[in-house]
């Protein structure tokens, strides 16, 4: 074994939400596990503030990823950021904990994904959790990761509830409780004033563990498989190709960007495409980098009447989960989000001093694929979400905006707002919205199905989380969502973390040491 090899049971690529989770649950029961990220360690102070996640957009530890431009979204490329750190996107996101609906896992189970019902799920949310409110029905206590709550709400957070709530949506203290629908205030991964990322959480506290390795500012360039086994991870750092070698199993926790990237660049597939790009091919698996959503976003953007103070939690205190007028479906598809900080819609003037209420859509319809633009993993993929392709995603994302600007109208609002600056006073009609939507859209930063869990054969993964035709290689991150949840993403990514390590714990168990 060459001198920059390092041998382990388990090679966890990524040390994101899901990946960090594995590595503490294995390194719990005695197994040896390598991690490689391609970012650095966390150590950059504005990591640890919850309302400096601003400042880490677009910056060095951000793989700031630009979509293809996007045919209904007026030909516009949209950025989507992506943590490259230590808690990989935990440590950049607004940390709001919200599990989703009942009826999100329950449809994966309804397609063939045993286990994966609300009801199989909830113990492992319920695992992960130190919540601040103590164990009971739906949290628990003593968990790696802390809960807590908005303890002394923004005074323009409170308007907004107070807004919403005088139009008629019920106020909810939990959307993580019995219901999900209504106004409230978010609970948040923080304790004692410093963001909880799953890194943090999870591994952190056991760093000293001889049974863990950690290689950072690594760039994986793929898994190589041998006679139908994956069996080691070439990467590249600080100069090297270097080998990680599996005597288990490699488990690939990239992210919905990263992990179909490495399979393709494995040659597990779309063969045709992998011949586009001189990729030779070892498994032809069609659906790796298709089924690519997201939840969508656009900025009501409010000039305020007067300086905000500042806040104590993360900018994204309170937010609606209710319904456009299309839907039909058991849960929630619109999750209007307020800010007490300006969120620019593009095109628009930036206040000096506002807020923002931004429409949200959590049940896209649309969907698109990731391909390789080359087999350099330097070379950023080719990322084609296709957003507003489907009309009901326009049309309930212009729903949201009318429920924001009725929210933002109302008299909760009326000692801050000075005006409305986007979409603006000129924007009058239903089909004023339309264009203003497809002129602004954004995201919320939850890609997801790249990597897509299912039994039928364009399924990229089983529902043990196995790569379909591959020995020892898994997958495991938001990726694997054969749909996406309908909330914030890092929970449930969190969640899929404490499966994959019970799917593999259950399929070679070993004595903690």
């Amino acid at each position: 074994m060459a001198e920059q090899d390092v041998a382990s049971e388990y090679v966890v690529v990524g040390a994101g939400s899901a990946g960090s989770v594995i590595t503490r649950r294995l390194l719990d029961r005695g197994f040896t596990v390598h991690v490689i990220e391609a970012g650095p360690p966390d150590i950059d102070p504005a990591v640890h503030d919850p309302q400096a996640w601003p400042v880490l957009l677009g910056g060095s530890q951000d793989w700031s990823v630009m979509t293809t431009p996007q045919q209904h979204a007026n030909g516009r490329s949209l950025f989507w950021p992506r943590g490259k750190v230590l808690g990989g996107s935990s440590s950049l996101n607004g940390m709001i904990y919200v599990r989703g609906h009942r009826s999100d896992f329950d449809g994966w189970a309804a397609q063939g994904c045993t286990g994966w019902d609300f009801d199989s799920v909830l113990p492992l949310f319920l695992r992960s959790e130190d919540h601040v409110d103590g164990a009971g029905a739906w949290h628990g206590a003593g968990g790696p990761l802390p809960v807590e709550r908005i303890a002394e709400p923004h005074p323009t957070a409170a308007a907004f509830l107070e807004a919403a709530s005088v139009l008629g949506y019920p106020v909810n203290e939990d959307f993580n409780g019995e219901h999900m629908t209504g106004v409230g205030y978010n609970h948040l991964t923080t304790r004692n004033g410093r963001r909880a990322s799953a890194w943090q959480s999870f591994v952190a506290p056991v760093l000293d563990n001889p049974r863990l390795t950690v290689t950072t500012d690594a760039l994986v360039h793929r898994v190589v498989v041998r006679d139908g086994r994956a069996t080691f991870v070439e990467y590249s750092t600080g100069g090297a190709v270097c080998r990680a070698w599996a005597d288990a199993e490699v488990v690939l926790s990239a992210g919905t960007i990263g992990s179909p990237q490495i399979l393709m660049r494995s040659g597990i597939g779309p063969a045709a495409h992998l011949g586009e790009v001189g990729v030779p091919v070892v498994l032809d698996l069609p659906g790796v980098g298709a089924n690519l959503h997201d939840h969508l976003l656009v900025s009501n953007v409010y000039e305020a009447t007067q300086p905000l103070p500042p806040g104590r939690h993360n900018l994204l205190e309170a937010q609606l989960f209710t319904y456009s007028h299309r839907w039909e479906g058991p849960g929630p598809d619109l999750q209007p989000l307020f800010m007490h900080v300006v969120y620019p819609a593009e095109g628009y003037p930036q206040p000096e001093q506002g807020y923002t209420i931004a429409a949200g859509i959590v049940r896209p319809r649309s969907r698109g694929t990731l391909r390789l633009a080359s087999a350099d993993p330097a070379v950023p993929p080719l990322c084609d979400p296709n957003v507003l392709a489907d009309s009901y995603d326009l049309e309930a994302l212009v729903d949201a905006v009318e429920i924001c600007r009725q929210i933002g109208a109302a008299d909760g609002f009326k000692t801050w707002r000075k005006t409305e600056v986007a979409p603006g006073p000129d924007a009058r009609t239903r089909e004023d919205l339309r264009t203003y939507v497809r002129r602004t859209v954004g995201t919320y930063h939850h890609q997801v199905g790249t990597c897509r869990m299912g039994v039928d054969d364009d399924a990229v993964v089983s529902p043990d989380l196995t790569v379909r035709g591959v020995t020892g290689l898994r997958v495991a991150d938001a990726s694997i969502m054969p749909t996406i949840t309908s909330g914030n993403t890092n929970a449930p990514s969190i969640m899929i973390g404490e499966k994959a390590a019970d799917l593999i714990l259950d399929s070679q168990p070993k004595n903690q040491s």
